[in-house]
């Protein structure tokens, strides 16, 4: 019986990728940090695979990565109990000069065509483009600003390509002039109920890799979805599954709750029911009201949304089946 590859500590930091790659199936090991520049020198490279499961995959990666001279950093793994199915991140250090990032590409598809695999991606955060992304948002500022500040602030791999948003700004706000010193285009479209505007936000997010919902509080159609065809990451103010819909800290506060939180999730058809990535808690009690409910909630919802984000450009987040997510 397949059964789940629970996480161990980096047990294996620092051996040689040839050293790990002489185990087939090893547990998996906890992932370094996902800095370009480790202490040992050399480029960060990130490879994530999914695959019908089998024997011998992990051991065939190691080996790939080991017969250029990398250096394994991190290998997560997961198998789910019931199903065959294969997921796997690794991360490695390696040498631009002995392996060049287009002999890379080729390398890892020989893998994938091995495996017979779905989904195989590589990534060299030095080397590639970062990720570009559009931002949308409405009157509250708390989670726009905290992405703006922390692309400024390199905590966010991404170049944002424009913020696009539903509610005017006046010129002299702390995000007109940030956007304005740092020469993102800002877009002011106002909605209606019988007008969305879909169609020229659609226009503005074409070269985007993936959108933010930065608290914008309107629903994008499924013909909207279709179009872009690409993931949406939005930020609820609520822990998913409760509270979904509108003023989850009222629905919260109401029922008087001990914790409450704010669920980052990929954006579907289904309101509020997409896939999560990433959820964060706080705890409450008696002696809170509504606006303290408030306050720690949007604290969550800026850190919740900021790190699924950070986790979507390191490669971390795998869909799984229909309505769940890998989050290595």
């Amino acid at each position: 019986m397949l059964l789940l590859r629970r996480f161990v500590s980096s047990s294996y930091r620092g051996r040689s990728a040839l050293e790990i790659g002489a185990l087939s199936r090893p547990c998996s090991t906890a992932s370094s940090s996902s800095s370009s520049t480790e202490a040992s020198g050399g480029t960060l490279g990130i490879h994530v695979f999914r695959c019908p499961d089998a024997v011998g995959i992990v051991a065939k990666i190691t080996e790939c990565i080991a017969l250029r001279g990398g250096n394994i950093h991190g290998v997560d793994v997961f198998v789910p109990e019931d199903k065959p199915i294969f997921y796997s991140r690794s991360e490695f250090v390696f040498d631009q000069a002995k392996w060049p990032r287009e002999a890379m590409e080729i390398e890892f598809l020989k893998i994938k065509e091995l495996f017979n695999a779905d989904q195989s991606i590589v990534r060299v955060p030095d080397l590639d483009p970062k990720f570009k992304i559009a931002v949308l948002a409405s009157k509250q500022d708390h989670c726009l600003i905290d992405v703006l500040h922390g692309w400024q602030d390199g905590r966010l791999p991404v170049h944002i390509n424009c913020v696009i948003s539903n509610h005017q700004r006046d010129p002299n706000t702390h995000v007109i002039r940030f956007l304005e010193r740092n020469g993102i285009p800002y877009h002011y479209l106002p909605t209606t109920p019988g007008n969305k505007r879909e169609d020229e936000i659609l226009d503005l997010v074409v070269g985007s890799d993936f959108l933010v919902l930065a608290r914008y509080m309107q629903i994008l159609s499924g013909k909207f979805l279709r179009c872009y065809g690409k993931d949406i990451i939005n930020i609820h103010h609520g822990l998913l599954p409760s509270f979904k819909g509108g003023n989850p800290s009222r629905q919260a506060y109401d029922a008087g709750v001990k914790l409450i939180g704010a669920t980052s999730h990929f954006v579907t058809e289904d309101l509020d029911e997409g896939p999560i990535i990433e959820q964060m808690v706080e705890r409450v009690s008696h002696r809170d009201n509504l606006r303290s409910f408030v306050q720690k909630s949007e604290n969550l919802e800026k850190q919740c949304l900021a790190k699924a984000i950070r986790s979507y450009c390191e490669l971390r987040v795998l869909p799984y089946e229909v309505a769940k997510t890998v989050v290595f």
